[in-house]
């Protein structure tokens, strides 16, 4: 009954000890440190898939990881190491994730909180290094090299993880890295909100 348990615990264990790890890289480090704990997330998505974490469950722990993240925003007193003020990213991220798998099935709902996870986390990596190189803020910009790198990496998912032609896989990339580089949403909300009108418009 309780198969799931040693896997969602070792899901959970990943994420916590990466927040951990980035608590010593420091706040200098803090966007980058945002981005290791979206990789961190991988090996959970990856047991929903493979149907060792059932998908009520995976849904239970993203909120309660986005209720978690949400309280120091409330009391003010922010994880700085990670957390912005003013900046509900990595909340808005736990809360998608925790609808995801729930709204949508489970192959689709993969592909999509990888793009979450990988695709975003590349980006942020490959905009903060360019950044850092040539003297800009890198907390402010947006830049094509983050967006290439997020449509590169959202095709091969979208190659393994789809179930459609290999002409709207690289659509569904192209649109939700045009999701990620919008600046109107949040894209911890954008990309899960276009994708899952996507996988509705398709049986249209």
């Amino acid at each position: 009954m309780f198969e799931w348990l040693p896997y969602a615990g070792l899901a959970a264990l990943l994420i916590l000890l990466a927040i951990g790890f980035t608590r010593k890289l420091g706040e200098e480090w803090a966007w980058i440190n945002r981005k290791i704990i979206h990789f961190s997330i991988v090996p959970a998505v990856l047991m929903f898939y493979y149907g060792k974490i059932p998908a009520d469950v995976f849904s239970a722990s993203a909120f309660a990881f986005a209720m978690f993240q949400l309280w120091p925003h409330i009391k003010k007193r922010e994880f700085s190491w990670y957390q912005i003020e003013h900046n509900y990213g990595e909340v808005f991220f736990a809360f998608s994730a925790s609808i995801i798998p729930i709204v949508l099935p489970r192959e689709y709902a993969t592909a999509l909180l990888l793009a979450m996870a990988i695709s975003d986390g590349v980006t942020g990596v490959v905009r903060h290094y360019y950044f850092r190189r040539h003297g800009f803020n890198v907390k402010l910009k947006k830049h094509w090299t983050g967006s290439l790198a997020y449509l590169a990496t959202a095709v091969v998912i979208a190659l393994i993880y789809l179930d459609a032609d290999t002409i709207r896989k690289v659509m569904w990339a192209v649109i939700l890295a045009l999701a990620e580089y919008q600046p109107w949403l949040d894209d911890n909300l954008a990309v899960p909100l276009v994708g899952s009108l996507l996988f509705i418009l398709q049986d249209l």
